[in-house]
């Protein structure tokens, strides 16, 4: 065996060196999105997530037809010779139906939300809980539990709510903003809530601005913990998937908040490689010029 004289000093310096190294190799990682299939999918969306089949919009060019454009209903069935067919209700002409998208479908989804029977923010999209949500309305008003909103129907929820507001149409988020943890209520943070996923950016305890925000998946998970903001790098790309981290803002190795150009294209049917994706470009252009390096980070359930 060779042995190598040196001082404490040399150790020390070369010490130092690999820190460095190591360090940089995890800034530089970066992390990239995942598909849903395989063995590093996302994990199921919950219940109230607003997937393509309750009610998030779907993206392409794929999309449901708009709806300005009324569905129409279903052809009454002909009378029977050996028997006598019931008599319908009269719900008049159908306005919106499933697969029906635009500034009516999210002015009823807000109209159902003002007397408790759609429990999420409006998006626009006519989908499986708004169904749920007219067949609520519909039974306890009487009329047939059809799912449609005709024009009886929209004539009774306009009787019985006010002009939705601009903020009631267009919320900052898609799900409601969660409750800040006690961690979050002083100084300047990035607040996220893995339940909810909203970022919201608070400062002295009052929000600033709220996002929609995905994280990594089951096998690739975002870490959870306070943190602060060590590296902002607004044209990022990350050295190991060699794909587009824009407005990075690193807090815990190489995992950032970031936009994500999957996550705007996607939705939740993806994950990251443990960062924080935010699909609004504007937003997060908005809250990279605010934040500043050593503002705290804090992720939560």
């Amino acid at each position: 065996m060779i042995r190598t004289r040196g001082t404490g000093r040399g150790y020390a310096l070369r010490g130092a060196a690999a820190v460095a190294v190591v360090a940089m190799t995890a800034v530089t990682a970066g992390c990239k999105e995942q598909p849903a299939s395989g063995a590093s999918a996302a994990p199921s969306v919950p219940v109230n997530s607003g997937s393509p089949t309750d009610d998030a919009k779907p993206g392409g060019a794929s999309a449901s037809p708009s709806a300005s454009t009324p569905a129409k209903a279903s052809p009454k069935p002909k009378p029977s010779a050996s028997r006598t067919t019931p008599t319908a209700d009269p719900q008049g002409k159908v306005l919106m139906a499933s697969g029906a998208q635009g500034k009516q479908v999210r002015e009823l989804q807000a109209r159902l939300r003002q007397i408790g029977h759609f429990d999420r923010t409006p998006t626009g999209y006519y989908g499986t809980v708004t169904v749920a949500a007219v067949q609520s309305f519909q039974g306890k008003r009487g009329l047939s539990r059809t799912g449609k909103t005709d024009t009886v129907t929209w004539q009774k929820l306009l009787g019985m709510t006010r002009e939705p507001t601009a903020a009631e149409l267009n919320p900052p988020t898609t799900r409601p903003v969660a409750k800040p943890d006690k961690r979050c209520l002083t100084g300047r943070v990035l607040c996220i809530s893995k339940n909810s996923r909203t970022l919201s950016w608070m400062i002295d305890g009052k929000v600033v601005s709220s996002m929609d925000v995905r994280f990594g998946s089951e096998y690739t998970p975002t870490r959870e913990g306070t943190f602060s903001v060590y590296w902002k790098s607004r044209h990022h790309v990350s050295s190991i998937y060699h794909t587009a981290m824009p407005y990075a803002m690193f807090f815990s190795g190489g995992q950032a908040v970031h936009y994500s150009s999957d996550f705007a294209a996607r939705g939740y049917n993806g994950a990251s490689h443990g960062c924080v994706n935010v699909r609004d470009e504007g937003k997060i252009a908005t809250l990279f010029a605010q934040v500043r390096t050593g503002d705290k980070v804090v992720v939560y359930k």
